[in-house]
């Protein structure tokens, strides 16, 4: 918020009321007055309690209004008089400068610039204009985490991320939608994807446990500069998409590490099909029970080793040798040549997608 503005509107209301008027922000420091010499002086007349104050209160000679967004607002007004006519003017005098600093915030906040950066509402030569403007750091790295909220509670999850998340001139919380947030967060030097999907598994467990809510989260890779945010934010989507597909038991879902899953989502439906038509020529892969298609899953899990398997599986060695021949004579596909199990492995992906139908963005 400008305190120039803030200052303009003060003098003005000065000369209406005839009273010294001032604002002071949450460092308890005047940043605008009717009288210019108190402007930067530190106040110790009131606390920090009197920005979650609802009523006008008067102390030493003043009458304090605060302001701004509930529950917990940034600026407090104060009024010169301790009587009813200084109440009445805090009062009106609070309601205009909280319109005037929505208006400025809707105009130049620059979290809703940096939401329409992400979505892709702001045209490319427009974006550094904008960024100088609002004195938006560009010269940082960047990347987005998608939180998508899959229940309803009485908390507010987009409250609980913010407050992990203070520092509004680093890291930007965004609304997207009723069901997604999108945290745009500075990346230091030497960050890498395994400490992003830390501090994705921090939100989950926050959100999980101290509030019941229910979440996944989708990380974009990291980006120099402002105008790559909106290629952050559309990987963080697909990797909720393809990680919805494909990981399913997985919260946390990084683009990074979508490897084939990724080129599958890419491909046409028509293709896919195709694929698997070629793949299966002998038998569909339906034909196979859920028994077999656990048992190749825990041979994949297992890099393709017979005996490790065996041991997980619980059964005799020969037992899975059993299963594997059965499978080839139904596909024609050997599970123990790398080859083979590749195009399975890949087959098996490829019904997921087509059985899922995903939505692409």
């Amino acid at each position: 918020m400008s305190n120039r503005l803030f200052q303009g509107v003060v003098h003005q209301m000065w000369e209406a009321a005839g009273r010294n008027i001032g604002v002071i922000d949450e460092t308890m420091t005047v940043i605008a007055c009717s009288d210019l010499a108190r402007v930067g002086e530190a106040v110790t007349a009131i606390s920090a309690e009197a920005f979650t104050s609802p009523e006008a209160f008067a102390v030493e000679g003043r009458t304090y209004k605060a302001f701004g967004s509930r529950p917990h607002c940034e600026y407090v007004l104060f009024v010169e008089g301790d009587d009813d006519e200084a109440a009445r003017y805090a009062a009106l005098l609070a309601v205009s400068l909280q319109n005037i600093k929505q208006y400025y915030d809707e105009k130049y906040d620059r979290s809703n610039f940096v939401k329409n950066v992400i979505l892709d509402n702001i045209l490319p030569g427009d974006i550094y204009l904008k960024a100088r403007e609002l004195r938006f750091n560009n010269d940082v790295s960047r990347a987005v985490l998608l939180i998508r909220i899959t229940n309803t509670t009485d908390i507010s999850a987009f409250d609980v991320i913010q407050n992990l998340f203070p520092d509004k001139t680093k890291d930007f919380v965004v609304n997207i939608n009723e069901t997604d947030i999108a945290l745009v967060k500075e990346i230091r030097s030497g960050i890498d994807s395994r400490d992003l999907e830390k501090l994705a598994r921090s939100i989950v467990d926050t959100l999980s446990s101290e509030f019941y809510t229910h979440s996944y989260i989708g990380i974009g890779t990291v980006v120099e500069g402002i105008k790559d945010l909106a290629h952050s934010f559309k990987e963080a989507q697909v990797a909720l998409e393809v990680g919805k597909v494909f990981d399913t038991e997985k919260t946390i879902v990084s683009y990074d590490n979508l490897g084939i899953a990724r080129l599958i989502y890419q491909l046409p439906t028509t293709l896919c099909e195709m694929f698997m038509r070629e793949v299966f020529k002998r038998g569909s892969v339906a034909s196979l029970d859920q028994e077999t298609l656990f048992t190749i899953q825990r041979f994949f899990e297992n890099n393709l080793n017979v005996s490790e398997t065996s041991r997980k599986l619980f059964v005799h060695r020969n037992t899975l040798v059993y299963r594997l021949e059965k499978i080839k004579r139904l596909t024609g596909l050997d599970l123990r040549e790398f080859d083979d199990a590749i195009v399975f492995k890949v087959a098996l992906m490829v019904k997921k997608y087509l059985t899922a139908n995903p939505v692409k963005y």
